[in-house]
């Protein structure tokens, strides 16, 4: 008897783990948060486009270096080639960037090295 019922508890426990995992990840989604995917752009180097999270909620482009990779340069533009913002951290410090107006973007990152990554994201309403 007491065998069964440490099997239902544990059968219980595996059913409510998923849904719990299921509604931190909607929460997460419906503060509009949406991550950018870093690509290689031009790469020497070991990589480290890992290191760099990006995400855009709303209008705010968010930064955060996982990892020191040195001074990195942040070029935010328009896909027509437009620049929206230009700045230099050193990491792993972050950044929060405020993106005017709605449109399609891109994020350049170009590390002292050389090396640059990048991540293609739209700002809507």
């Amino acid at each position: 008897m007491k065998y069964l019922k440490n099997r239902l508890i544990v059968l219980m426990l595996m059913l409510m783990i998923p849904n719990a995992w299921t509604l931190a990840d909607n929460c997460y989604l419906s503060d509009n948060h949406h991550p950018i995917q870093i690509k290689a752009s031009h790469v020497q180097g070991v990589p480290k486009g890992f290191t760099i999270q990006a995400s855009i909620n709303g209008h705010t482009l968010t930064v955060a270096f996982s990892q020191n990779i040195g001074q990195v340069e942040v070029e935010i533009t328009t896909v027509t080639g437009s620049t929206v913002d230009c700045l230099s951290i050193l990491t792993p410090n972050g950044l929060q960037s405020y993106i005017p107006n709605t449109g399609d973007y891109i994020v350049t990152f170009t590390l002292s090295n050389g090396d640059e990554y990048y991540g293609e994201f739209t700002v809507s309403d």
